[in-house]
């Protein structure tokens, strides 16, 4: 049951909220003072029809063919056959939570009132999401131009009727879905299919799951670099912040503070002022500089995505004065972009994390027995877990390969430059699930790494992530079956709920 109601203010819908709706579903309204601005495009539509202008997307073909007059009778059955037509979606279908995202942001571009559509379509894609009706639709088909058209096209059939949704999990006819909502199928008026097809939601939905995950596991990697610290007994001095001041990179300076906060306290930096550390390796030393980067750049993403999630982006639109103007809003070459950026935060953020767990093993660079296990030899301890943590690394420092560079033209060469921004935020799913896996393996070996010197404690911050660790994995005084403990703390890295001080430097959370 939905206790509360999240209403969306198109144009003035926030990162918190999406998260919100990312991360279970909420019950979600419209502003009510939407409906007359969708109205009004709507009548303006009309009028073209009653007038018979000829306007592309209203009554003429789509693409190539915009040159094709539709004649009146025909308008509803052009937009029909326009959903049909483009569901040609593969493989495996969105997971929920973007889907939710799909209809949320797809409800709020129409609510803009640039699309031409009746109200109640726009609202029928929120009673999907508030019923957990949710389409079925399959994650690949999708250049990024044009708008995301086979995706989105499958979502618009469970509005006609057609295709596929989940209702409650269970996979039902389109028009099983509509009657799990109380409502009968829609019969497409001019425009209103294009205006379904049309937008850049799929990829706005897949990126903004890629942003929540990459701040879930920035969070984590933070919390991992400061048990890694603590269990080698490195040194805080290059966290200063008068280091950072001189420099000035805003999300530099961020890290460097939240990892003073998260260290604020602790027993064991004061107690080796005199142990001939001078600096630490990089993955160690330099982690505001690396990590301080990768925050710049999820801030940008950010904004880009807050913008677009609020977008009008079909085609043509409709304004004020009656005007119906065609254009490119459907290009989603800002999300490709940003799409590419936290790509390569993530791999960022794993590759350093690999590096610190590599540190924790070599007893040259640690002080820690070899492997992190007293009785090396007989046991591995967690040196193959260490090779998982580099497959993973090599794997996302492909999958970082910026995806918008890449364009092939489709429509008979009408649509000759496109985004490949669908791909570009699909695959950070992954990418994120490996970085979490890294990051949770070494927050494992430094929870065992501070375990061979329990003296003095650490931080109350990070001894309680100590405990938090404790809770899912034991310490490992022999060699054990680590696969169960290693999928454990990818969940932990994947949590969100972190210290204030992390949260704070996060978008989605400030």
């Amino acid at each position: 049951m939905h206790t509360t109601t999240l209403t969306l203010h198109p144009g003035r819908v926030t990162l918190a909220d999406l998260r919100r709706i990312h991360a279970a579903p909420v019950a979600l309204r419209l502003d009510p003072a939407a409906r007359a601005g969708m109205q009004a495009s709507q009548a303006t539509v009309q009028r073209i029809v009653d007038e018979d202008q000829v306007v592309y997307g209203i009554n003429t073909g789509f693409g190539k063919l915009a040159s094709t007059k539709i004649a009146h009778e025909r308008l509803a059955e052009l937009q029909r056959n326009l959903v049909l037509s483009h569901s040609v979606g593969t493989g495996d279908a969105l997971p929920d939570a973007v889907v939710r995202l799909i209809l949320a942001t797809k409800a709020i571009s129409l609510a803009r009132g640039h699309s031409g559509i009746r109200p109640e379509i726009a609202e029928a894609l929120l009673a999907l999401a508030n019923a957990n009706v949710l389409p079925v639709i399959p994650a690949k088909g999708s250049v990024g131009a044009s708008g995301d058209l086979a995706p989105l096209a499958h979502m618009a059939c469970v509005l006609i009727g057609e295709g596929q949704a989940k209702v409650h999990g269970a996979v039902v006819s389109g028009a099983q879905a509509m009657r799990a909502i109380g409502l009968e199928p829609f019969v497409l008026g001019p425009k209103e299919g294009l205006a379904l097809l049309n937008g850049t939601q799929v990829s706005t939905a897949l990126a903004l799951a890629g942003l929540f995950g990459t701040e879930d596991v920035f969070a984590a990697a933070l919390v991992a670099g400061c048990l890694s610290l603590e269990a080698i007994k490195g040194s805080v001095k290059p966290f200063d912040a008068r280091i950072h001041e001189a420099r000035g990179q805003v999300g530099q300076m961020a890290v460097a503070a939240a990892v003073r906060a998260l260290l604020d306290g602790s027993q064991i930096d004061p107690s080796h002022p005199h142990c001939g550390r001078v600096q630490d390796p990089y993955s160690i030393r330099c982690v505001p500089q690396v990590m301080g980067a990768c925050l710049d750049n999820l801030q940008h993403a950010a904004r880009v995505l807050a913008i677009e999630a609020n977008a009008a982006s079909d085609n043509p639109l409709v304004f004020q004065n009656g005007d119906v103007i065609s254009g490119g809003n459907f290009h989603a070459e800002p999300i490709a972009f940003v799409a590419d950026i936290l790509a390569l935060a993530v791999a960022e953020i794993g590759a350093i994390s690999e590096r610190r767990l590599s540190l924790l093993l070599d007893p040259g660079l640690s002080g820690l027995p070899a492997f992190l296990i007293r009785d090396s030899g007989v046991n591995s301890g967690f040196m193959i877990a260490q090779v998982t943590a580099a497959a993973l690394a090599a794997e996302n420092q492909c999958l970082a390969n910026p995806s918008s560079v890449t364009s092939l033209p489709t429509s008979a060469n009408q649509e000759d430059h496109v985004s490949m921004a669908t791909y570009g935020a699909r695959r950070l799913t992954d990418m994120v699930r490996n970085a979490a896996v890294m990051v949770g393996i070494e927050a494992m070996a430094a929870a065992q790494g501070m375990e061979f010197d329990r003296s003095l404690k650490s931080s109350p911050l990070i001894e309680a992530q100590f405990a938090a660790i404790r809770e899912r994995v034991a310490y490992l005084e022999q060699d054990r079956f680590l696969a169960p403990d290693i999928d454990a703390m990818r969940a932990w890295a994947q949590q969100s709920e972190w210290p204030a001080a992390l949260l704070s430097c996060l978008p989605s959370h400030a």
